[in-house]
């Protein structure tokens, strides 16, 4: 299988780093606009290689979209990262022009390639790439949900572990939903479990609600701390969505898809939990909410269309 990851920053090098590193992609191009940025991130990448133990082979690239020809899926993390006191939404301006751009040079090379957006205002950026390329809606995914939920597991196992419990991430399950915004993403605090057991039996209230606003400006608090956006846990999550598709593994995993009636909802795109596979994404599970869990769910759709709604401004 062959990727193309556009954007050679540090989200989009580290897509790559971990695409080669898992070994199912015969090749990955990373692209990107400035001279040398890409070829100098592939050829450290490379030159791992021998070390560990992978056959992957990866190659930059300047602005050169021909060399991404016939690519399967195409991450996208094109566009200007989030600063110290910045939201994910005051980026629109600016990345709308780059991701719309970017697309179209991406599927005049690869037109049946799935595509993964990364850029910021994540779930604005999928509708806008949605409805500018006209794609059927399984090949077109945001990830956001994938780094949110994860990033939930983080909090809850840390809470856990301050509750005399001895959990680590990988013992927690947890599902974020809704927008990928600091103010409106929904943590799924009523599904969450440790080792099978639901959360809300072991720890208070209060630590959940906790969990839930660490989570929620997780981000943020990882901005203001480096002085840019993250990108260990973007770069590795958009690597996982990868996989699924490419290994056709049929994985449960919440992500921002366009809504065709689900949830009550059309017209929009937004973080669900979804079954992706080889054609993309293949099924979007509808799940039960409580009803607090409903109504800020639907208080994230009003948040996505109003930064919707701000597209055609930013594109002028």
């Amino acid at each position: 299988m062959k990727v193309t990851v556009v954007g050679a920053g540090n989200v989009g090098a580290t897509v790559a780093n971990v695409l080669a590193t898992k070994g199912f992609a015969s090749e990955v191009v990373l692209i990107d606009i400035k001279e040398g940025l890409s070829e100098g991130k592939a050829m450290d990448i490379m030159q791992t290689a021998h070390m560990l133990n992978f056959d992957t082979t990866v190659k930059g690239v300047t602005n050169n979209y021909e060399a991404t020809a016939g690519s399967q899926v195409v991450v996208i993390t094109s566009g200007i990262p989030r600063k110290p006191g910045m939201s994910r939404e005051d980026l629109i301006g600016t990345n709308a022009k780059i991701v719309k751009s970017v697309v179209d040079q991406i599927l005049k090379y690869s037109p049946d390639a799935i595509l993964i957006i990364i850029s910021n205002p994540m779930d604005a950026m999928t509708y806008l790439t949605l409805k500018d390329s006209k794609l059927p809606r399984n090949r077109v995914i945001g990830q956001g949900g994938m780094l949110d939920s994860s990033r939930f597991r983080y909090y809850l196992a840390e809470a856990l572990q301050e509750a005399g419990y001895p959990a680590t991430p990988t013992d927690v399950d947890g599902m974020v939903v809704g927008g990928h915004s600091d103010k409106t993403m929904v943590p799924l605090a009523s599904i969450a479990t440790y080792r099978g057991i639901p959360v809300t039996q072991l720890l208070s209230k209060e630590a959940i609600d906790k969990a839930i606003e660490a989570t929620k400006v997780g981000g943020a608090t990882c901005t203001k701390l480096l002085g840019t956006s993250a990108w260990y846990a973007p770069g590795a999550a958009a690597a996982a969505l990868v996989e699924a598709i490419a290994l056709d593994a049929k994985k449960l995993i919440p992500c921002c898809v366009y809504l065709d009636g689900e949830y009550g909802e059309k017209d929009l795109c937004i973080g669900v939990p979804v079954i992706l596979g080889k054609d993309g994404m293949e099924k979007i599970v509808e799940i039960q909410f409580n009803d607090e869990e409903k109504a800020k769910f639907a208080e994230s759709v009003a948040a996505a269309r109003n930064t919707n709604s701000k597209i055609g401004d930013a594109l002028k």
